[in-house]
């Protein structure tokens, strides 16, 4: 994985003149393309006032969790903390809203504007602990690139 490069084409696509939900998707796109073990690549935000996340854009298969409640599974979870949460397997979390037998680990990362949270993004693969600090650093990054469009 080029971190530079990968955050490189990020800055281009932010830069670029689409609109925030073209932007959104080729992010998604772009992401799910570049990085073999990212089977899942999607945004949810904050469902207006409600304590709960509605799916934005996304790259991958279907998910019927497309409106999912403060506090459950890992990104109910994120939206309460304010935190990263990488889950290497997700078989070890008691708190896990299953999206399909094929997930086995998972990473969301916030999305703060003005210091509140509003949403995140949310990486899925098929394989059991393939994060690395460095998905982490380049999703934070992508967080924050955003940031300055939503």
């Amino acid at each position: 994985m080029n971190i530079q490069e990968l955050k490189n084409n990020i800055d281009t696509i932010v830069n670029n003149t689409s609109s925030k939900d073209e932007k959104l998707q080729q992010i998604c796109d772009y992401l799910a393309s570049e990085i073999s073990y990212y089977d899942w690549v999607g945004f949810y935000f904050r469902n207006g006032d409600k304590k709960e996340l509605k799916l934005a854009q996304f790259n991958g298969e279907p998910t019927e969790h497309t409106i999912i409640p403060f506090g459950k599974g890992i990104c109910g979870q994120v939206a309460v903390s304010n935190e990263n949460f990488v889950v290497q397997d997700v078989s070890e979390q008691d708190n896990y809203i299953s999206c399909g037998w094929k997930v086995k680990s998972e990473i969301v990362i916030p999305i703060f504007v003005n210091g509140e949270n509003i949403g995140q993004i949310d990486i899925d693969s098929h394989t059991v602990n393939p994060f690395t600090p460095n998905d982490e650093a380049l999703l934070e990054y992508v967080c924050d690139k955003v940031a300055s469009f939503i």
